[in-house]
């Protein structure tokens, strides 16, 4: 898998193929470590994990209201990573602050992945380069509100 730009069939296998390796108890590497920690999180989604045939190719709408759970669990590894390397420099602040905020780090991260998610659809909407700047200033907005 390419770690910095991975294909969609690539995202998919990885999360499948990390819950098939947890579940028959085989040595996960470190980021599929850290990937399982985002599929714990996420119970809703082990109905689809446990089914790769039927869900490999699944098309999701977001404008039927169906999430994306590759997408959602992608966004959720992306953020922990950037909490983890403080990058963009100042997003491991931003997640403190988030915490404190909500007293709660789920909820924290939630709304990091909004921003990430918010930050992304611009780029491709606008058919640009994920713009940084605005992340953070969609991060530091969360922390006002």
């Amino acid at each position: 898998m390419s770690l910095f730009n991975p294909t969609r069939n690539e995202v998919r296998e990885f999360f499948f193929d990390t819950w098939a390796k947890y579940k028959q108890s085989l040595l996960l590497s470190d980021l599929e470590k850290l990937g399982l920690s985002v599929i714990l999180l996420h119970p809703e989604y082990h109905v689809v994990l446990d089914a790769p045939a039927k869900f490999s190719q699944q098309e999701y709408f977001p404008e039927f209201g169906e999430t994306n759970p590759f997408l959602h669990m992608s966004l959720h590894l992306s953020v922990l990573e950037q909490i983890s390397i403080n990058q963009p420099t100042g997003i491991a602040d931003i997640y403190k602050t988030l915490v404190n905020k909500h007293q709660n780090d789920q909820v924290a991260i939630q709304e990091m992945i909004e921003c990430l998610g918010e930050m992304i659809w611009q780029a491709q909407r606008n058919n640009s380069q994920p713009d940084g700047a605005l992340y953070l200033s969609l991060l530091q907005n969360k922390t006002q509100l």
